[in-house]
């Protein structure tokens, strides 16, 4: 049976999600995307990719929606996930990959236009359920709405369930050495969040907070509060 997947979103992780079902998951079709970019600039975003190189398949544009090897994406540009009717094309999970829509209402709009589910593929800003694959994801029970935590959380959860399951952890400092970010700065400029992360990424490592620590306590509730850190980018 095929799964039908409606993406929200075609920045880093939304293309890198496509990249991942066109070439590991044959059982998966994405039938939506959802990005305020125009739909050449899509085509063109996905063909090529600077750190994974060119996509494996044939990619265009064509009457406003978006052709892989002859097959047609629906291509939307809408900032309301309450417009963009998944119902429509059959979505049965949405991947929430914008960063703004974080709590279970916000991706409530995305069930209420006609998906299934929702992954929200960022650590949710709410009680949203967490869970990581290989840690957690067996307590799944069928909750529509689910975020699958963060880069770093899916890096340190496993590794920390391994070490409480054996040897049982009583407190924890973490730290992660960061790739750069797209909101990173080439060159030094103003920060308002924090002023050292306006500094270059080209000359420094810049010290910044990082919650993956809390949410592995979302992941594992044995280690809730237990591990602290920071994050190197």
């Amino acid at each position: 049976m095929t799964i039908k997947v409606g993406i929200n979103g075609f920045g880093r992780i939304g293309r890198m999600a496509f990249r991942a079902i066109y070439k590991e998951f044959p059982e998966i079709e994405v039938v939506g995307i959802n990005d305020l970019l125009d739909p050449d600039y899509l085509a063109y975003m996905l063909t090529y990719d600077s750190v994974h190189g060119r996509f494996a398949g044939d990619v265009k544009a064509e009457g406003g929606n978006l052709v892989v090897d002859g097959k047609s994406i629906r291509v939307t540009a809408e900032t309301d996930p309450a417009n963009l009717a998944w119902g429509d094309v059959g979505a049965d999970i949405v991947i929430e990959s914008t960063g703004f829509f974080l709590t279970a209402e916000s991706c409530q709009k995305h069930i209420d236009a006609g998906a299934k589910k929702v992954v929200q593929s960022a650590p949710s800003k709410d009680a949203t359920p967490m869970f990581v694959y290989g840690v957690n994801h067996n307590t799944y029970d069928g909750q529509a709405i689910i975020s699958a935590a963060s880069c770093t959380t899916n890096c340190l959860a496993p590794v920390a369930k391994v070490l409480h399951d054996n040897w049982g952890i009583k407190r924890g400092l973490m730290s992660t050495v960061h790739a750069a970010t797209a909101t990173q700065k080439t060159v030094d400029g103003p920060s308002k969040k924090d002023w050292r992360g306006g500094r270059g990424i080209l000359e420094n490592i810049i010290p910044s907070s990082t919650g993956a620590a809390k949410a592995v306590g979302k992941v594992l509730p044995d280690l809730n509060g237990k591990l602290t850190g920071m994050a190197f980018r």
